[in-house]
């Protein structure tokens, strides 16, 4: 049978996206179908990943200046800076990432749609906006590459004014002198350090028993001491009682309480950014018809080759869960065009293979297993840590907050894990992810150069420490250098 194309894809963002990149390298007839009237790209671009970064950045900047020569006539920076002056940063940012999108899939011949898809059956999706006559296109196969949007709060009212999302804060209009972020992920810690360092007062709102409950406890443990500098205040384990308008005190007030003694506190804010959950963007797509699986959250359910269990139909990004990355949404995309058409050669990707990256300041980023996880699947594990506080270069950009560590294997020194935070701990992970991949050892970072002054030679520095604990443990030192 001939179809109009060899695939479609719903949804424009980075799964989306690369499955279309990825497919017109085999030479196939791509269409995508995207409901946003303004803008390719899905909220990596719009809504999330991108611009937040871009906040992030300005923010760093601001930072970095008032830590090199301090506050200017003791004014701090949300005294001296615009949210105007900082959204004119991250505007240019926006419309170059968007321009490229569109650049490259006009490139590559990529056809698209512009409306909302319905899948109607395996092999074809009509799509609808509205005003005009309903479109039907046919496709060998079908990505679904829909994202996923935060879920609505049960008790908080978000008016995009005084009680924001994680979208409107982009576009408040002056930097807030107080903030409350009611949250417990990455996100939500992500936006506490970086309205920290342009000088507001934060305080977050955690209704786990603790935040980020995944990340090694000595990274942890840098982070708490560093986020104490910034006089950022996390309340854990509580429950949001209300929030509302004090006019007399011209403020915000949250009421909550901590579930272990039940007490009602109150914490006054210019601002509350509310930061919960997500649910995947699955309705009216046709899934229930066609009898496509999904798990009691919503997210659609593929296997390891992310085909649904409709054949020719595929899920990828957001839309499937976890991880919700958009780094890891670009690799599903791929691997699911390499799975359609025909190229095994691909690697699978598996989870303790893929790095996570918090863009806080500063940066947090993690490979492998952790101490503690080592330790409980019984492995006679070694560390070595290298502190910030000894890098040349974070000495000169003073940013000497931070840790990088190394978990190996005592026995053959074969690296395990790398969890690192600090400055530009989410590009210095992947010197780790490298040797992993291949199974290296540690003995790698002693045995190579690596450029000075820089922040990855912690890496060298590490390996170092964790060798000398292996030395003080009983094995000669030239033994183990010796080793191969």
């Amino acid at each position: 049978m001939k179809y109009d194309y060899d695939v479609i894809i719903i949804g424009s963002g980075p799964a989306g996206f690369s499955c279309a990149m990825q497919s017109t390298k085999f030479d196939k007839k791509v269409l995508i179908v995207e409901a946003s009237e303004e803008n390719l790209g899905g909220s990596w671009i719009n809504k999330g990943t991108v611009p937040s970064k871009a906040l992030r950045a300005a923010a760093k900047l601001i930072q970095s200046f008032h830590s090199q020569f301090g506050d200017e006539r003791g004014r701090k920076p949300f005294e001296r800076f615009r949210m105007e002056d900082i959204m004119d940063y991250k505007r240019p940012i926006l419309e170059s990432k968007n321009k490229k999108v569109k650049d490259d899939i006009v490139k590559n011949e990529v056809d698209t749609a512009n409306g909302w898809g319905k899948i109607i059956d395996a092999n074809t999706v009509e799509v609808f906006k509205q005003g005009e006559d309903t479109k039907t296109y046919t496709g060998k196969n079908i990505l679904v590459s829909t994202g996923s949007r935060p879920s609505a709060p049960q008790n908080v009212n978000i008016d995009k004014t005084k009680v924001l999302d994680y979208a409107s804060i982009l576009d408040i209009t002056h930097i807030p002198r107080r903030l409350v972020i009611v949250g417990s992920g990455i996100i939500a810690f992500e936006y506490a350090t970086i309205f920290a360092a342009l000088g507001t007062r934060v305080t977050v709102l955690s209704d786990l028993s603790e935040i980020l409950p995944f990340l090694d406890h000595e990274i942890k443990n840098a982070m708490f001491k560093s986020i104490q500098k910034k006089n950022i205040q996390i309340f854990n384990n509580i429950s949001i009682e209300n929030i509302s308008s004090n006019d007399l005190r011209t403020c915000e007030e949250v009421l909550f309480k901590t579930k272990e003694n039940n007490r009602l506190q109150v914490v006054e804010t210019d601002h509350v950014l509310y930061i919960g959950g997500k649910i995947p963007n699955t309705d009216n797509l046709g899934l229930e018809e066609l009898g496509i699986e999904r798990d009691k959250a919503g997210y659609m359910k593929v296997d390891g080759k992310y085909r649904t269990n409709v054949p020719n139909i595929y899920a990828a990004g957001d839309v499937i869960g976890y991880p919700a990355l958009a780094s890891a949404s670009f690799l599903q995309g791929r691997l699911a065009s390499c799975e359609m058409f025909g190229s095994k050669a691909i690697a699978e990707m598996s989870d303790t293979s893929m790095p996570y990256g918090i863009y806080s300041i500063p940066e947090i980023s993690g490979i492998g297993l952790t101490e503690e996880q080592a330790e409980e699947l019984n492995i006679d594990v070694t560390v070595g840590r290298a502190y910030y506080s000894n890098l040349t270069r974070a000495d000169l950009n003073h940013e000497t907050d931070g840790i990088l560590k190394l978990v190996f294997r005592t026995d053959n020194l074969k690296l395990l894990g790398v969890h690192i935070f600090g400055e530009q701990a989410t590009d210095m992970i992947h010197l780790g992810q490298s040797i992993m991949a291949h199974n290296d050892n540690i003995k790698y970072f002693i045995e190579r150069v690596l450029n000075y002054p820089t922040y990855t030679e912690a890496y060298k520095i590490a390996a170092f420490n964790g060798l000398n604990r292996v030395h003080k443990a009983g094995v000669k030192y030239k033994k183990i250098l010796n080793k191969s």
